[in-house]
């Protein structure tokens, strides 16, 4: 923690692991691809370099935006879904609202109660009581069921929430599904739970960017306003202030 306090102190340090890291995540490419990308920019890394900046930073990312790309949604589709970690598949838990944003995210080594409990657990962390979901729809998996019955007796879910298993409701989140992996697949498996984990998280954390979970915060066109979201959050540039004020100047002009 004191190396990375130390490392971010300086801009130029800051600008150039947010670079490596947001390409990383949200491109879907190797980290062979990213070490020649990175050199195109005149920055001479290893890839074994840029895997270490991934693992620790694309979580520290993922904490700084989750309150702007995180809301809450009366309607949500949960699932699970599959990759492979030290050559054994493992369960992706992710849910999704009625417009295909990502709500939340669980890695899990099982697929049971429990682990379907904890994901939808944390899912609800932080939001207000009208704030959670009114509709859960799930596809057949008796697990869910009983996690949400569970969750309902300890007050963490509203007991007016519906739980519905009809499975062609759930064909929005099967397909964002298919957008994150495109993304997944370049690593070619991960090698522990825990990289694995690091790396979803960042990204997790693009896809919803891309997906716009984020724009009430963004104030340039294009690309450009995305990557001063990310600039932002590790104090690079004008404040959300001074830039909300220039953007609203713009707009009125």
């Amino acid at each position: 923690m004191a190396q990375f306090k130390q490392l971010l102190k300086d801009s130029a340090n800051r600008e150039i692991i947010l670079w490596a890291v947001r390409w990383y995540c949200k491109y879907g490419v190797s980290y062979r691809d990213l070490e020649e990308m990175m050199e195109e920019r005149g920055v001479d890394l290893d890839h074994t370099t840029l895997y270490r900046w991934v693992q620790r930073y694309a979580p520290e990312i993922e904490k700084r935006l989750r309150w702007a790309w995180r809301r809450p949604t009366g309607r949500w589709h949960v699932d699970e879904t599959y990759i492979k970690v030290r050559g054994r598949w493992v369960y992706l838990y992710r849910a999704v609202d009625g417009q295909g944003q990502t709500i939340d995210f669980y890695l899990s080594q099982t697929r049971n109660t429990k682990a379907a409990g904890r994901f939808l657990s944390k899912a609800l962390n932080g939001f207000k009581a009208w704030e959670k979901p009114s509709v859960i729809h799930i596809d057949s998996a008796p697990t869910y069921g009983k996690a949400i019955a569970s969750l309902k007796r300890e007050g963490k879910l509203p007991d007016a929430t519906e739980h519905r298993q009809i499975k062609y409701h759930n064909n929005v989140i099967e397909a964002d599904h298919g957008k994150l992996k495109r993304r997944i697949k370049p690593t070619l498996g991960f090698k522990s739970m825990k990289t694995a984990y690091a790396t979803i998280k960042g990204f997790e954390l693009m896809h919803a960017l891309r997906k716009g979970q984020a724009k009430l915060w963004i104030f340039s066109a294009g690309i450009r306003g995305e990557v001063r979201l990310v600039e932002r959050a590790f104090g690079l540039g004008p404040s959300i202030l001074t830039e909300a004020m220039q953007h609203l100047e713009t707009t009125m002009a």
